[in-house]
């Protein structure tokens, strides 16, 4: 296979299975639900998870469907991409060290809980690697790409004070038990290492892009 047909491969797994793993995700949670079907709806897109891989599938699907198209999609933006990565990069990271050991689902959920955490982030993190212009990456771009995650942060505070049942998605921000001070606390490291990938992949960029400039 050919480098186009591994980035156009890559990119319909993607789009198929993560689209597939969401909306298998939301018939499960619905099915095994403990709050009304709309309450459950909202918790559903209240997970930085479920929220990033939307992200993800809807930018391999608009990089797949116009790949024989002149005009490239607005997702072709290596800055967006890098960002994007980052993101479900930390999804995996912290599911796979911390979350992973606080439950075991099984069957279908297992197979979604695989998909979206393990297989869908490095099925992006390859494509790229392999595949996204990094030379025009800049060191202050790291900043701006913490809008997401911090506006992610503000909402589920908010929300989780407002709710009736007091819902967070993740137990590392239950104010209900764990305070506020310890919550903005672990807040910090979370938003610490969205940085700390953020730098690493900018420099990675600019140290491939200063081997070409001396080669």
């Amino acid at each position: 296979m050919n480098s186009v047909g591994l980035k156009n491969a890559l990119l319909a797994i993607g789009s198929v299975i993560g689209w597939f793993a969401i909306l298998l995700q939301l018939v499960l949670i619905i099915q095994n639900r403990v709050a009304p079907v709309t309450e459950t709806v909202v918790r559903f897109f209240s997970f930085f998870t479920i929220l990033t891989n939307i992200i993800v599938a809807t930018c391999c699907t608009a990089l797949w469907l116009r790949r024989h198209k002149d005009r490239p999609s607005a997702f072709f933006n290596p800055n967006r991409l890098t960002a994007i990565t980052v993101y479900i990069l930390v999804v995996a990271i912290v599911y796979n060290l911390i979350l992973r050991f606080l439950w075991t689902p099984t069957g279908l959920q297992r197979i979604v809980d695989e998909i979206l955490h393990l297989v869908i982030p490095l099925l992006f993190f390859i494509y790229w690697l392999l595949f996204v212009d990094k030379s025009r990456l800049v060191w202050k771009d790291a900043f701006a790409w913490l809008i997401y995650p911090f506006l992610y942060l503000v909402f589920i505070l908010i929300r989780g004070r407002l709710a009736a049942a007091s819902f967070y998605p993740y137990p590392f921000v239950d104010v209900s038990k764990l305070g506020l001070h310890k919550v903005l606390l672990n807040s910090l490291g979370m938003l610490g290492l969205f940085l700390f990938l953020s730098f690493l992949f900018i420099g990675a960029g600019r140290l491939q892009q200063s081997k070409k400039q001396l080669a």
